[in-house]
């Protein structure tokens, strides 16, 4: 398995387009509301699970997916059916979606027919990174972080490749954890071992605060990704970057 820099870094008038949503999560109750009318049955007993801080951000961050993949196909988002793959990725009819969520923040991809992983994670404290690295990390890696003056965001920049990676090809991230994710992105991983045929592109995605974000992409073509900060005030996203 090889990776390195991406020789298409710059997209340009060839490259796909993927829009990236980050959801701040911690909403107030009536948007909450709003949006678990939007949730099919399903969605709803796992959002009245046993912990409510954890059932109103997954309301949001599942609602609010509904909304942007409604507003992208013209459909009514309370009547969007997933289908899921053989590990659980979401999918629709003509649209590629993906989801991520780590705290107080959640992340959607959309992309034409394109397969993609997105991944948002709440970066870990320093001993939990060191230890997660040594378990599941390459050797070098696991020696990068170590290495590094904050281990802790260095693991989660990793971890952030790793798990978009798996979650493009809808994989298990135990097929993730030998991938060599390391050096400047954006990264293309020329081949992905288990999970399928390659290249996969590769990129980190600005993210806020205690966060950190990746976007992994399947396929030979160069990808330009557009993240927004997404706002119930209009239902959609305004653009950050």
């Amino acid at each position: 398995m090889t990776a390195g820099a991406d020789p298409d870094a710059g997209g340009g008038a060839g490259a796909d387009r993927v829009d990236v949503w980050l959801i701040p999560t911690d909403q107030p109750e009536p948007v909450v509301r709003a949006l678990r009318e939007l949730l099919d049955p399903a969605e709803r007993a796992r959002a009245d699970g046993p912990d409510p801080r954890f059932g109103r951000r997954f309301t949001v961050a599942h609602g609010a997916a509904r909304l942007l993949v409604g507003a992208r196909l013209g459909r009514d988002p309370a009547r969007l059916v997933w289908r899921r793959g053989p590990n659980g990725k979401p999918g629709i009819d003509g649209l590629a979606v993906n989801q991520s969520a780590s705290g107080a923040l959640a992340a959607v991809a959309l992309a034409e027919e394109r397969a993609v992983g997105v991944d948002v994670e709440e970066v870990r404290d320093a001993r939990s990174a060191l230890r997660l690295a040594r378990r599941y990390f390459p050797a070098a890696e696991a020696a990068l972080v170590a290495a590094d003056p904050a281990p802790a965001e260095r693991f989660t920049e990793l971890w952030c490749r790793r798990e978009a990676c798996v979650k493009a090809y809808g994989g298990r991230l135990v097929q993730g954890f030998g991938l060599p994710l390391a050096g400047p992105a954006p990264l293309l991983l020329a081949d992905p071992g288990a999970l399928g045929p390659g290249p996969c592109r590769i990129d980190d995605l600005p993210a806020p605060g205690p966060f950190r974000a990746a976007l992994a992409a399947v396929g030979e073509r160069p990808v330009r990704a557009r993240v927004h900060r997404w706002s119930m005030a209009d239902v959609g996203a305004t653009s950050d970057s």
